[in-house]
């Protein structure tokens, strides 16, 4: 019997009714409630004894009941299986091959695992002189041992188990012990980057990519990465980036390309750094003449002819003041003739305006509130009442003309 801790309560009844041989069952007593939220209740029984549970589904009521059983049974249960041994006494579930990979990437070394061949077993032939021919009938194979050698980086470590794959673990853990205490060798140049310039200190934050660059462009030299090699395994890549900065080459090695190209621009910084410093160009000072304001939007004649809307929205935007606040006060009239009043608020000054649609009410209740504010109409109406004049007499009826007749 595995964990308990990890099956189920109908799980934990089938074991304890195999242990007292006896079958399980699972009534359905009841079911009440609306579609959206049964209830259920099931029966179990085991040998005889029972128990009843509700629950809002029947999978649920059986795991209820067979929870009870498993608290109130006074059959005997069986005794738990003690949980196994790890073998590699690694903590969690984590493999020693799958740990020192990780590792490995922290400190950039590929971890390389390399068979090697099992060593000799010496031929001992049976001494037919001793025994007879008993000798041979009780030999014992010798068990077969299997030999892997891993390199991490510049360090190699020896493994042996039954398997292959326990041999793997083997070297594995022996890495592990020697290296988990170790500093990760990508930091230490990383420490020693800092240098006596100040221009040194400024770039402290900054990649070493991004100085290459900077420097390239300082000086007009053109830069190019290029991946050149790529190898390992796939879970474990090997890249080789060449960097090119002008007549400067560099390589760099990782287990990324992304950090292959850091170590060769890290490579070829150290001889950027030799170059000497570029002159120093002063700029002309450009003297600019601030403009005078020419349009002053506060008067009373600025706008004529604007939207009164947008108009007020900049005369208010001049003033640096709130903006005009318009709210919709009623709608009334037949649904073929609406009539919107709309009211405008500017500072402590109040307008409304009204209008066949919410638009035409926002803008005669804008042009309300310039006339009250002291400025001059927006569109002049002045030549509307004559347009409307011209055709009082028009009836809308149409009128026939007598076509001309020829003399001929």
């Amino acid at each position: 019997m595995a964990n308990p801790k990890e099956k189920t309560p109908m799980c934990l009844v089938n074991e304890l009714a195999r242990f007292n041989r006896i079958q399980p069952q699972y009534k359905l007593l009841n079911e009440r409630g609306p579609a959206h939220a049964k209830m259920f209740t099931v029966q179990l029984t085991l040998g005889e004894q029972t128990w009843e549970a509700e629950g809002s589904s029947i999978k649920k009521a059986q795991h209820a009941a067979a929870s009870k059983a498993l608290n109130e049974t006074t059959l005997p249960k069986p005794t738990p299986r003690p949980p196994k041994n790890n073998v590699n006494n690694n903590p969690g579930s984590i493999t020693p091959t799958v740990e020192l990979n990780g590792l490995a990437m922290k400190r950039g070394e590929p971890a390389i695992y390399r068979p090697l061949d099992p060593k000799p077993i010496p031929n001992y032939r049976a001494n037919y002189n001793f025994r007879g021919m008993y000798n041979q009938r009780y030999h014992c194979p010798v068990p077969k041992i299997f030999y892997v050698q891993l390199t991490v980086g510049n360090s190699e470590f020896f493994g042996e188990g039954k398997t292959r794959q326990a041999a793997r673990h083997n070297a594995a853990m022996k890495a592990l012990q020697a290296l988990q205490n170790e500093p990760i060798p990508e930091k230490l140049p990383q420490n020693g980057e800092t240098g006596k310039e100040s221009e040194e200190d400024k770039d402290a934050n900054k990649s070493e990519i991004s100085v290459v660059f900077e420097i390239a462009l300082k000086r007009n030299i053109p830069v190019s990465f290029e991946v050149i090699k790529e190898s390992g395994p796939p879970h474990m890549k090997s890249f080789v980036t060449r960097v090119t900065v002008g007549e400067f080459t560099a390589e760099g090695e990782g287990n990324s390309k992304k950090l292959s190209k850091k170590r060769a621009a890290m490579a070829v910084l150290q001889e950027l750094k030799k170059l000497p410093p570029l002159p120093v160009i002063e700029k002309p000072k450009l003297y600019f003449k601030k403009r005078p304001k020419t349009i002053l939007k506060t008067g009373p004649e600025y706008g004529q002819g604007m939207n009164p809307i947008s108009r007020l929205a900049q005369i208010q935007q001049a003033k640096k003041e709130k903006e005009p606040e318009y709210v919709l006060l009623s709608e009334r009239g037949m649904p073929r003739r609406r009539e919107f009043v709309m009211q405008v608020k500017v500072g402590n000054e109040i307008t409304t305006g009204t209008g066949p649609n919410k638009k035409i009410a926002k803008r005669n209740a804008a042009e309300a509130m310039l006339l009250q504010l002291g400025y001059k109409a927006s569109t002049p109406l002045q030549d509307q009442p004559e347009k409307l004049g011209e055709n009082k007499s028009w009836n809308g009826q149409n009128v026939g003309f007598p076509e001309p007749t020829s003399n001929s």
